[in-house]
């Protein structure tokens, strides 16, 4: 059963690892066409946060909702309609660029003919194709991870750190993909440390700071220091 949704919402939820609250009673919501930027610092419960959302890492308390449903509801038909990009970028190094986007386009049931040529030339890697990605640079094989997330259309776009080894072109190609996305209809959130690349790019901007959120606002300019302000470097 295919399911669809416009908004996301998080009520009341915490993640405890043991004794330590990694995430306590953050409520927010996000909808479609918006970037949401969750900014904090290390520790601060951005990655546990984006592993919830993606269903990775279940709520000790509260509930995460697509639409009007939860994960549990929901069940695997959820996860088809999330992309997520995390710290690993789940490729295969002895695989071409070709191939990684070939294979995993069918574990999601989407033709590769359909898709493949299409996200390589989002990533600016159209003439790399036939390459293996064990020479890849880091930035490459970042751009090639999001268009891997991005294959099978999901309505939820979840980013952990997107920016990472990407040099000024990639970051443009990156930031662009990403309003085409929210321009589209889908939920962009992403969990960055990098105030100048998000100041300009995302909509709204959620602080968490030791697993809180301190503040859920509009994006706009001054991002670096309204940040500062709010949380004290």
């Amino acid at each position: 059963m295919t399911i669809d949704f416009d908004r996301v919402e998080l009520a009341e939820v915490s993640r405890h690892f043991g004794r330590r609250r990694a995430v306590s009673r953050v409520s927010m919501a996000a909808h479609g066409g918006e970037i949401v930027g969750l900014l904090g610092p290390n520790g601060a419960g951005k990655s546990t946060l984006i592993g919830m959302l993606a269903t990775l890492v279940a709520p000790t308390s509260g509930v995460v909702r697509y639409g009007e449903r939860t994960a549990k509801d929901a069940g695997p038909d959820v996860r088809a309609r999330i992309g997520l990009l995390a710290h690993e970028l789940h490729l295969y190094p002895e695989l071409t660029a070709r191939q990684n986007l070939e294979f995993f386009a069918q574990l999601h049931g989407v033709d590769p003919a359909t898709c493949v040529t299409q996200a390589l030339e989002s990533a600016g890697l159209a003439e790399r194709g036939p390459d293996e990605v064990n020479g890849f640079s880091r930035g490459m094989r970042q751009r090639l991870a999001l268009e891997r997330a991005l294959l099978h259309n999901p309505r939820l776009v979840l980013l952990d750190e997107p920016f990472t080894g990407l040099d000024d072109r990639a970051v443009r190609i990156v930031s662009e993909r990403l309003r085409t996305l929210a321009a589209g209809g889908a939920i962009v959130m992403l969990a960055t440390h990098d105030l100048d690349l998000a100041d300009g790019l995302v909509t709204r901007v959620v602080v968490i700071r030791d697993g809180r959120m301190v503040t859920d606002e509009a994006g706009g300019s001054g991002l670096r220091a309204r940040y500062r302000t709010l949380v004290g470097n």
